[in-house]
C-alpha cells in the first residue's frame, strides 16, 4: 500500500543541470587565457566539494566556486572585470526561467488523483522557494521540504512528521545519490527518472540499483503512474530485497 509519493524539483520536475552546464562552458570560455594544462572542470569539482560543508548546495555556492577557482588557476591574476562577469553569470542562473520537463504537470496531477503528493528537494532555500513559485508547481502539492542534504537522516525525518512507514513512501527523482539510494536504505520504494545532464556529485554505479526489487527506471514522467501501478502491486507483498548499500 502507498501512502505517500514525494517529487524531486532540480531536472525531475523542471530543467536545472542544463543551466549549470550553459554557465560552466562560459566560465570556460572566460578562464582560457590562464588556465594553460591545468583542468578547469577537476578542479573547479575539487573546489565545490571543498566548499559543500560551508557553502551547501545552489547557485550561489557555484559562483563562490567559481571565484574561488578563478582566482586560484589564474594565480591572483584574473580581473576585477572578470569577477564581475562571474557574478554576473551566477545571477543570471538565478533569475533564468524556470522551465518544466515534459510532462511535469500531467503526472503530478494524475498521481494525485490516487495518492498525496509532496515535493522534496534540496539546496539553497531562497533559491528552491523561487523556483517553485516560478514553475506554478506549488499549489499541486500537499507539503513542500527543502533541505540541506537529502539523506536517509532527511527522509527518516520527514516520514516521522507525517507519520509513513517507510514501507509504504516512493520517491520519485532523477539523482541516485539523493532519491534513491537513501529511501531504499529506509525499505521505502523509488522511482528513478534520468536526465540526460548529472552533477558528478550525485552519480552512483547503477548496478548498485537495478537488482533492488524496490527499484523502478523509467525513461520519462508519462510512464509513472505505470511504475507506480507496479511498485502497489508489489508492496504488500515485499520484503526488502539485497541491500543497495552493500
Amino acid at each position: 500500500m502507498i501512502e505517500l509519493v514525494a517529487f524531486d524539483g532540480d531536472d525531475t520536475l523542471w530543467h536545472n543541470e542544463s543551466i549549470f552546464s550553459m554557465t560552466q562552458s562560459r566560465f570556460a570560455d572566460l578562464m582560457e587565457p590562464y588556465v594553460e594544462d591545468a583542468d578547469l572542470e577537476e578542479r573547479l569539482f575539487a573546489t565545490e566539494m571543498r566548499n559543500l560543508r560551508l557553502f551547501g548546495y545552489g547557485v550561489k555556492s557555484f559562483t563562490l566556486s567559481m571565484i574561488e577557482t578563478a582566482i586560484e588557476l589564474s594565480h591572483g591574476r584574473v580581473s576585477a572585470h572578470e569577477i564581475q562577469a562571474i557574478i554576473d553569470a551566477g545571477r543570471g542562473m538565478l533569475e533564468h526561467p524556470v522551465e518544466l520537463l515534459a510532462g511535469a504537470e500531467d503526472a503530478i496531477d494524475r498521481v494525485s488523483e490516487r495518492y498525496p503528493v509532496m515535493l522534496i528537494t534540496k539546496g539553497d532555500l531562497f533559491d528552491q522557494e523561487s523556483k517553485l513559485a516560478r514553475s506554478g508547481l506549488g499549489e499541486r502539492f500537499e507539503a513542500v521540504e527543502i533541505v540541506a542534504e537529502k539523506d536517509e537522516m532527511a527522509y527518516r525525518r520527514i516520514l516521522s512528521q507525517r507519520g509513513v512507514p517507510a514501507d509504504r513512501f516512493v520517491m520519485v527523482g532523477n539523482s541516485g545519490r539523493s532519491d534513491i539510494l537513501p529511501t531504499l536504505a529506509l525499505g521505502a520504494w523509488a522511482v528513478h527518472v534520468p536526465y540526460p545532464l548529472l552533477w558528478t556529485h550525485e552519480h552512483v554505479d547503477e548496478n548498485r540499483l537495478v537488482a533492488h526489487e524496490r527499484y523502478r527506471r523509467i525513461e520519462s514522467l508519462a510512464d509513472l503512474t505505470e511504475a507506480l501501478d507496479d511498485l502497489a502491486a508489489n508492496s504488500a507483498n515485499s520484503h526488502g530485497g539485497a541491500d543497495p548499500t552493500g
